[in-house]
């Protein structure tokens, strides 16, 4: 069997990275794997290969950066002759961004089975371009991998046959699980507890440049409380760049360059609080039992707010403030839910699961 996967951005490869080892433990499974390089920032792409011990692509198509039109149509126009040339059983696409829903659309004209792993999250806002991408995709696929119930819910609901659904669980929690213990060993020592780590991504918050300075300013006062860790995506840079904020340490407000995968988790597992508007750390924080303040108005992941640690603040900046002082006084209402069950099936073998379906079917 020949199975192909696509991956694209930095989340993708913590998805692939263990579901192309459980696909290795198998004889008679031969693999493709294909970088469309949305992601070309060799601190958000190549370093991560390395860390996630991932094989080198064995082709990448260097589409590189543009409007969400136009890099759609550079990967439906390159990945075409990748998969007519190489002819897979199967290929495997990996969570809502662009490169996922481009692949998909592709394989779905010529006549190629395409399998979704983490098929069924919805934020029910479609002004968001993952939703569509989500969306789109999950129409398209042949086979669904959801990490969660809820997904099969969404699913059911619009229509989609339940045999081609399966609840595996969430891959990105068994690159997690493997790899905590070694980027426990990377926790920086000149770091100071308490801190609160941050990661600000999405265009509907780092474009708003009024909102972003009012974010750095209410930062700088909450670093009065407890030391605040920054790393700086690639586009939140530019922002910062326009409103003349220079990344370097300022006090207790450190602004730092974009992580490494384990060098990011070592902070993540020992962070007092986490404040963010990404997907992936919301589900992270509520396996490590960490707080996370999700700067969204709605998530496409509600499982982290109602059995993990996840609390969502909107784009409300005072909100924000009341729920960070309720975790740094412990006070009722925080999001902190250690006592709670642990999410089901986020136990580290979600991609063997993959693995056994699809080898099966």
């Amino acid at each position: 069997m020949h199975i192909l996967h696509v991956v694209g951005a930095r989340p993708n490869f913590m998805k692939a990275a263990p579901v192309l080892r459980a696909l290795a433990a198998h004889s008679g499974v031969r693999q493709t794997l294909v970088h469309t390089g949305q992601h070309y920032d060799s601190a958000m792409s190549d370093v991560f290969f390395q860390q996630l011990q991932m094989p080198v692509p064995d082709c990448n198509l260097g589409v590189g950066s543009g409007t969400h039109a136009q890099q759609t149509a550079a990967v439906l126009t390159a990945i075409e002759p990748v998969l007519l040339e190489r002819k897979p059983d199967i290929v495997l696409v990996y969570g809502d961004i662009n490169s996922t829903m481009a692949a998909a659309l592709v394989c779905s004209k010529i006549g190629v089975r395409v399998a979704h792993v983490e098929a069924g999250l919805r934020s029910r806002d479609r002004s968001m371009p993952e939703e569509i991408n989500r969306l789109v995709t999950d129409q398209l696929s042949d086979m669904l991998f959801t990490p969660s119930d809820d997904g099969n819910e969404n699913l059911r609901a619009e229509g989609i046959e339940q045999d081609k659904v399966h609840l595996v669980g969430n891959v990105m929690i068994d690159t997690l699980v493997r790899l905590l213990p070694q980027a426990e060993q990377e926790f920086p020592a000149e770091i100071a507890r308490p801190y609160a780590l941050v990661t600000l991504h999405r265009p509907s918050n780092v474009d708003d440049l009024p909102w972003l300075q009012e974010m750095l300013s209410t930062l700088s006062q909450l670093s009065e409380q407890l030391n605040i860790i920054f790393p700086v995506h690639p586009r939140t840079r530019q922002r910062l760049g326009a409103l003349g904020t220079s990344i370097a340490a300022n006090g207790r407000l450190q602004l730092l360059d974009a992580l490494p995968y384990l060098s990011f988790l070592a902070l993540q597992a020992r962070a007092d609080m986490v404040i963010t508007d990404s997907g992936g750390i919301q589900e992270e924080t509520s396996y490590l039992r960490v707080p996370c303040l999700t700067v969204r108005e709605n998530t496409e992941r509600p499982i982290t707010v109602s059995l993990g640690t996840n609390q969502l603040v909107g784009r409300d900046i005072e909100k924000l403030k009341q729920a960070a002082g309720q975790i740094l006084s412990n006070q009722p209402g925080a999001a902190v839910r250690a006592a709670r069950p642990g999410i089901p099936l986020w136990d580290g073998h979600a991609s063997e699961r993959i693995a056994e379906i699809i080898l099966r079917r």
